[in-house]
């Protein structure tokens, strides 16, 4: 118990980009009791977990869960200027938010399976890519029509999905798998939905496709034409926009913004892909948008109108707390919101 106490203080300082004299000058008591508290050599009073929680914003519970997961590989060199303390710091986050997924999942006895369906294809090429997204939305028997929830279509895979909020601007999304067979998406909740939307399927790509051992500029080439090719595949992008052109309307952008949750600057891309513009009108169009700002800003609105929101956990959670799996006080700290409003959502 010494140890696990002493785990969860330290994890919940990293947490927080604290320094041992911080929570020792928040507690009241010396360096050395903070770090003693740390290595399992001694345990707080009541008074003092009960500043600890304030102080970390963590319910007093998340000091004595034993239920602990281990993250796999995380990869944040896309984000150079994202600092080990902060990298620390949400990785710290993660665990928390799938510590009660998955403690919750086991509360209902639920054992998810996933099954990579493209696993045995080879990416070496960007036309491997197309071939992948093809195969893997027939296998989802999703067609290639128009998707308008990325995250209900992932989780309804077994593919868990977290938003973070309150995350560090620079973070937009990471993928990995949680005790060696969970896969799980991190995305950073604050995003655009167009953006959103992207991410998500962008570290979808790292999750699932079977990439050779290539530089990181080459990887995240292969995991944005997975995205793109998700979203609007190569067939629709010409049935919406026919054979080759020397001029696309914002209006016909916008209408297809609105269909498939894609951004303008990521359409524009796909018609360049796809042989409909030439490379010099792409150019032309990053010059004009870089020089109107009142064109930039229309361009880069959001306009796609489906949310993309995570309620999987929720439903979980109040499907434990109506089979009596677990009591109100809990569902109302998994939930963070008041027991009172746990209570008015659970009348049925």
């Amino acid at each position: 118990m010494e140890n696990l106490i002493a785990n969860r203080i330290k994890n919940a300082r990293i947490l927080k980009c604290l320094s041992q004299q911080n929570v020792a000058d928040e507690l009241g008591v010396s360096k050395q009791m903070v770090s003693k508290y740390e290595n399992g050599e001694a345990i707080p009073t009541s008074s003092k977990f009960l500043k600890l929680s304030k102080l970390f914003g963590l319910k007093i519970d998340y000091f004595f869960s034993s239920f602990q997961v281990e993250l796999g590989e995380i990869n944040f060199r896309k984000k150079s200027s994202f600092s080990i303390k902060k990298q620390s710091s949400l990785k710290e986050q993660i665990k928390i938010n799938l510590e009660n997924y998955l403690w919750l999942e086991d509360t209902l006895s639920i054992d998810y399976r996933f099954k990579n369906a493209i696993k045995n294809i080879s990416i070496n090429k960007l036309e491997d890519v197309e071939r992948a997204v093809l195969e893997l939305r027939t296998e989802w028997n999703i067609g290639i029509d128009p998707i308008h929830n990325i995250i209900q279509l992932l989780e309804d895979k077994e593919i868990k999905v977290i938003e973070l909020y309150d995350v560090d601007d620079k973070f937009d999304g990471l993928a990995t798998y949680v005790n060696g067979k969970y896969p799980v998406i991190v995305v950073n909740g604050n995003f655009p939905v167009e953006r959103k939307r992207f991410t998500l399927l962008h570290e979808l790509g790292h999750l699932l496709l079977n990439l050779p051992n290539c530089e990181t500029k080459k990887e995240e080439q292969f995991c944005n034409k997975f995205a793109a090719e998700f979203l609007f595949p190569r067939e629709i992008v010409v049935k919406e926009f026919g054979g080759k052109r020397n001029h696309i309307t914002l209006a016909e952008l916008i209408a297809t913004q609105k269909k498939y949750g894609i951004s303008i600057p990521a359409i524009v891309y796909r018609l360049v892909d796809s042989g409909i513009l030439s490379k010099q009108r792409h150019t032309d169009f990053y010059k004009k948008t870089r020089f109107n700002p009142s064109l930039n800003r229309e361009v880069n609105a959001s306009r796609f109108e489906t949310p993309e929101k995570s309620s999987r956990f929720e439903q979980l959670v109040y499907r434990a707390l109506s089979q009596e799996n677990i009591s109100i006080s809990k569902a109302s700290s998994l939930l963070n919101k008041n027991i009172e409003n746990v209570k008015e959502s659970s009348l049925i």
